[in-house]
């Protein structure tokens, strides 16, 4: 069984380090039961030269201190420090005692910092899964602001769990699923980031330009380039074509947006995507967008998030700078 330890005392209840006291005592050894303020009494009596000063940087009294070496040299059979010397001396006994200190000490500290972290949201994982293609395009603007603030946080972004990103969620194997399709599950929050709105994108030289919007009867007949993801999370399906049950003449997936971009100016076909990947195209002589629809349709974008993890601070800030950078490209 792994050892308890109490980390609010610095204390540890079992045994840290093992002395055997002297075989004409006991054949078979006897444990020493070492804490973790021995280990720092070692080393501040060491650094300190003395006492009085080291008792000082203990915040303990002097003869506390006195009384502790003493228990600790009963428990080994050994004298610690070399009696009778200025400044006090540590015995060999004590240079041991000293290694294992100053060995343990920086990682228990280390540990006890990073718990401190944990505990105060300083700290943590923050592993994002993408449900949307187009999302690197404001995420990325999101995690460059977000690391300078929160340096202690491991960031990642996992695109291979897109898919099954809300199991992964709950799971724990990631901690942020970036969607915009809301599902009621169990212990999971749907914390809204921004609005944008799906828009048509076609060459300059396609009839289509001549509209002012883009209903679904206009794409019976048109090639529709789209990211390689399912029909029912791309929006021109679930928000247009399934409803009024129309189908294209023929789906072209591309995973990039860049090529996607380039094969719609060249006239081999459209596209739809989310305002903040057009908001450069849209003043290219080389295309066209427009809403969909007369009315326009608006979608709403979620950062997905197991409910106990929204109090920790990186997680509320995380949320924040996503709304604020996306809407500044939506400007833009």
């Amino acid at each position: 069984m792994a050892p308890d330890i109490d980390f609010s005392s610095c204390r540890i209840d079992t045994i840290v380090k093992q002395f055997h006291k002297s075989q004409h005592e006991d054949e078979s050894g006897s444990y020493v039961h070492i804490e973790f303020r021995h280990l720092r009494t070692i080393r501040a009596i060491h650094q300190a030269g003395g006492l009085a000063r080291a008792a000082d940087q203990l915040h303990i009294t002097q003869s506390a201190l006195s009384h502790q070496i003493k228990g600790l040299e009963d428990q080994a059979g050994v004298e610690l420090f070399v009696r009778r010397s200025k400044p006090l001396k540590l015995s060999a006994a004590g240079m041991r005692l000293l290694r294992l200190a100053e060995k343990i000490l920086p990682e228990i500290e280390a540990l006890e910092g990073e718990f401190s972290g944990l505990r105060d949201g300083s700290v943590g994982r923050l592993h994002i899964a993408i449900e949307c293609h187009a999302c690197f395009e404001w995420l990325f603007p999101v995690l460059e602001k977000f690391r300078k603030t929160w340096g202690d946080v491991d960031v990642d972004i996992r695109p291979g769990l897109a898919f099954d990103a809300l199991p992964a969620l709950m799971k724990e194997e990631v901690d942020v699923v970036v969607s915009s399709d809301p599902e009621d599950l169990p212990g999971v929050t749907f914390s809204p980031l921004f609005d944008y709105a799906p828009v048509f994108v076609a060459s300059s030289q396609h009839p289509l330009a001549q509209k002012k919007y883009i209903d679904a009867e206009d794409f019976r007949g048109e090639t529709l380039i789209t990211y390689p993801v399912d029909r029912a999370r791309l929006d021109i399906f679930s928000e247009l074509l399934t409803p009024a049950k129309v189908e294209p003449a023929a789906v072209r997936q591309v995973e990039l947006t860049a090529v996607i971009l380039l094969l719609v100016a060249s006239n081999r076909g459209v596209s739809v995507l989310p305002d903040w990947v057009v908001r450069e195209v849209k003043y290219s002589s080389d295309y066209i967008t427009r809403p969909l629809t007369e009315t326009g349709v608006t979608k709403r974008l979620y950062a997905a998030t197991r409910t106990d993890d929204l109090n920790k601070p990186f997680m509320a800030d995380l949320i924040r700078l996503a709304g604020i950078e996306a809407r500044k490209l939506q400007m833009a």
